[in-house]
């Protein structure tokens, strides 16, 4: 269970905002100089005018953060200038190469396209045709929403068909697996909820892995094919990518050559690698040379040169947002004259990106090993995008003054935001800080007596006035998006500041909120019995409780009798991490209270 998350305010999207932060005068290092930059020169995410870079090594940030291995490819003129390793396989394992496999998870959705887009092209489907018309073995159910209108592949592939689930956690080693109708249909042993249609297709964007599952199953049922072998016949093969597969479980004759997952604390996901049926959504096994054949692919596909599987327009149509700057299986980015595409994909112990601009000149793929990964991997993103000139992913450039106490102490406080989020900035001597909704505390500097900068995150924060006596009112900046807010008064936002100030000591000390264990045994007991004491939770726990009631029961039970909850670390967020062990498995528990004591935030993952 994963609730709660708030939207806007997390350190990832794939369109960053350009600034001049590298000179053009200068010439592009060579590659080894951009190795090196990678390995030793990570470029900061804001730079403050006037003041010193500060680097970091890139195996001092792994160390810290608990990411094992990471793997890099570099598009450049056309075609792949170099790959490398960095860090360990596994502990105690060999050094990560260009050849270590790593799982892609929701980058496996743009090659799924590219196969759709593929097949198409051959006449065997349309993009604006009935799905229910391909598919045979299982039907999309009707209801109001598909009487009005038919789900088509082209909203399936842009995320706009009005389908539920998310995402997918993936199978423990060992366990059963269920078939994808069990999967579309949430029935044992699938560990998700069945996929629906809840909105009238075509008339919003909704991020959903199970689009794609009806996808994988429509795909099986107009080829007779299985998905992994029609994906390396139509895609795979036909790109040169050798080190690639959708075969779920991973053959045996390829674990060697695999990079082990591990979780933010740096502890293995146990069993390994999870399973994942889903492979259309994120069962993609690949390196980051791989996964740039298949950016360059689209890239000669835009331009109609050789080696591509599908034709110019088809192309033109993958890389043209259809709603939210996404394509057909692409994240749309670039904000200038070049555009560019990419996506991001999380596996449970994986996460990875990939950038490519459509000209093909320039492009990464950085893929992790550990839960966090994304961090370190957008770090080498924007090392190189400040080496090789790219228009996007440039740190941020500010000037700042000095800070004026007086004027952060009158606008110093908590902040309700729109969405029901609370930001919170206080002033410690003469350093002032801001904690955003699921960040950790981040010092801040002042750009004027009303505007502030985080560097260690890409955020801004402007004050106003309040009108008519109304209390002052706060905008962030983030990435591309505003978000806006009012303070608390004083008696109200006190308890807010000050546990974010207990946070962030807790987090350095790696300390638990004391009431957290109690707090998670009650919800795990709550949930097993399926009676959860809805009064020990915060509204939007209440919801997402409510809404998912059924398929975490149906965890747990499977789960059986708790036998112990172990304490393992405070997550930068300020949440309280447990391994919870049952008598048939364990669970990665996540627990986030609010300043009264109850339940705000909640994750239940398998281990």
């Amino acid at each position: 269970m994963s609730t709660g998350r708030l939207p806007g305010v997390i350190l990832l999207l794939l369109s960053c905002p350009a600034f001049a932060g590298s000179p053009a005068a200068e010439p592009v290092p060579s590659i080894a100089r951009q190795i090196s930059d990678v390995a030793n020169r990570e470029v900061p995410i804001v730079i403050l005018k006037g003041h010193p870079h500060q680097y970091s090594r890139l195996a001092d940030l792994m160390r810290t953060d608990h990411v094992l291995g990471i793997s890099v490819a570099v598009i450049r003129d056309g075609a792949i200038a170099w790959a490398r390793g960095f860090g360990i396989t596994r502990i105690g394992g060999p050094p990560v190469t260009p050849d270590t496999l790593f799982e892609a998870g929701s980058i496996s959705k743009p090659v799924t396209a590219l196969e759709v887009l593929h097949l198409v092209q051959t006449g065997k489907l349309a993009l604006d045709a009935d799905a229910n018309d391909y598919l045979k073995t299982w039907k999309i159910p009707p209801n109001d929403f598909t009487r009005r209108k038919a789900v088509t592949l082209r909203e399936l592939l842009s995320h706009t068909a009005g389908v539920t689930v998310h995402g997918f956690p993936g199978y423990e080693a060992g366990q059963p697996l269920p078939t994808l109708p069990e999967v579309l249909n949430g029935k044992p042993p699938a560990n998700s909820p069945p996929i629906r249609v809840d909105q009238e297709p075509g008339t919003a964007w909704r991020y959903s892995g199970g689009g794609y599952v009806i996808v994988e199953q429509l795909l099986e049922d107009v080829t007779g094919e299985s998905f992994a072998k029609l994906m390396h016949d139509g895609v795979l093969e036909p790109l040169g990518m050798s080190h690639s597969t959708f075969e779920q479980p991973l053959p045996d004759t390829l674990r060697s050559d695999v990079a082990l997952p591990y979780h933010a604390d740096g502890t293995p996901i146990a069993g390994g690698p999870h399973v994942y049926p889903e492979q259309s959504a994120a069962g993609l096994w690949t390196t980051p040379s791989d996964l740039a054949r298949f950016a360059l692919s689209i890239s000669r596909d835009l331009h109609g040169e050789r080696q591509g599987v599908i034709s110019p327009d088809l192309a033109r149509t993958m890389v043209t947002s259809v709603r939210q700057h996404y394509g057909l299986g692409l994240e749309i980015c670039g904000i200038t004259h070049r555009p560019c595409f990419g996506h991001g994909g999380v596996d449970a112990g994986y996460e990875s990106f990939m950038i490519s601009y459509d000209d093909g000149r320039d492009g990464a793929v950085v893929m992790t090993s550990s839960e966090g990964g994304m961090q370190l991997a957008m770090g080498v993103v924007r090392t190189l995008a400040y080496d090789l000139r790219w228009p996007d992913y440039l740190p941020a450039v500010r000037t700042v003054v000095p800070l004026n106490e007086a004027a952060l102490d009158h606008f110093a406080g908590a902040y309700r935001m729109q969405d029901g989020a609370v930001v919170t900035f206080w002033r410690d001597g003469r350093h002032a800080y801001v904690r955003l909704p699921r960040q950790r505390a981040s010092e801040i500097f002042a750009m004027s007596d009303r505007e502030y900068t985080a560097t260690d995150v890409d955020a801004r924060v402007l004050f106003q006035e309040g009108t008519s006596g109304a209390k002052p009112t706060l905008t962030v900046y983030q990435w591309l998006g505003e978000y806006h807010g009012r303070l608390l008064p004083g008696a109200a936002g006190r308890p807010f500041v000050h546990k974010s100030e207990a946070d962030q000591l807790r987090f350095e000390r790696q300390i638990p909120d004391p009431r957290s264990a109690a707090v998670l045994r009650s919800l795990l007991r709550g949930l097993a019995t399926g009676h959860p004491d809805y009064s020990d939770m915060e509204a939007n726990m209440v919801q997402a409780t409510h809404r998912y009631l059924p398929e975490l029961r149906r965890m747990l039970l499977e789960l059986g009798a708790l036998r112990a909850t172990t304490f393992k670390d405070v997550s930068p967020a300020g949440d309280d991490v447990y391994e919870a062990r049952f008598a048939k498995g364990a669970l990665r528990a996540i627990i986030g209270l609010s300043p009264s004591g109850k339940l705000a935030d909640a994750g239940l993952m398998p281990q």
